[in-house]
């Protein structure tokens, strides 16, 4: 039946009973499947003795199962030490709002180079294996984010010029101003 078809109702709509050929398909493949595991099943008491049953037949193909399985699986090693990744040691604790200094390598052709970045730390995202972080600077009434991973072998050091107090983890409210970042106080401790 077509979804754009409309069906209308006929006088005695209690006794109607509605057709569909893919109902029609499932009876029909449902019936394949019960002639199949009636097959399986005599042919297997056949084989067998005569009080073998349909449950029997099943238990015994499990059981074949789970000795290939069994076979196949590899004793695993435990003496094995899981080594724990080293993140980059020239990276200091900081946080948000804090002004720094990221020393990073920059390939240029066949030479490469350290480049200064000093900006403020906008956000930090998950200081493991894979976080990174975002220093945002305003050059000539520009405004420059760039993110580093704190994994990356591209970075080379990190230099905490000072530590800011701000009151959220990600400051990107910094993004709305063009020509200036607003001043942020510096922590005492």
């Amino acid at each position: 039946m077509d979804t754009n078809e409309t069906v209308e109702p006929t006088e005695n709509t209690e006794n109607v009973e509605t057709t569909d050929s893919s109902a029609e398909d499932t009876t029909e493949v449902a019936a394949e499947a019960v002639e199949e595991t009636t097959e399986a099943v005599e042919a297997t008491e056949s084989a067998e003795a005569p009080e073998a049953t349909a449950d029997d037949a099943v238990e015994a193909s499990a059981e074949e199962a789970v000795e290939e399985t069994s076979e196949e699986i590899e004793p695993v090693d435990d003496t094995k030490e899981i080594e724990e990744p080293v993140g980059n040691p020239n990276i200091p604790d900081f946080g948000p709002g804090d002004t720094v200094r990221v020393s990073a390598k920059v390939v240029e052709g066949t030479r490469e180079r350290i480049q200064a970045f000093e900006g403020v730390v906008m956000r930090i995202r998950n200081t493991a294996i894979g976080g990174n972080f975002t220093v945002r600077r305003v050059a000539h009434g520009v405004g420059v984010e760039r993110t580093f991973l704190f994994n990356s072998p591209r970075v080379e050091k990190v230099e905490v010029k000072r530590h800011g107090k701000v009151r959220r983890a990600k400051l990107y409210y910094l993004r709305d101003f063009k020509w200036k970042l607003p001043r942020i106080k510096e922590k005492r401790y």
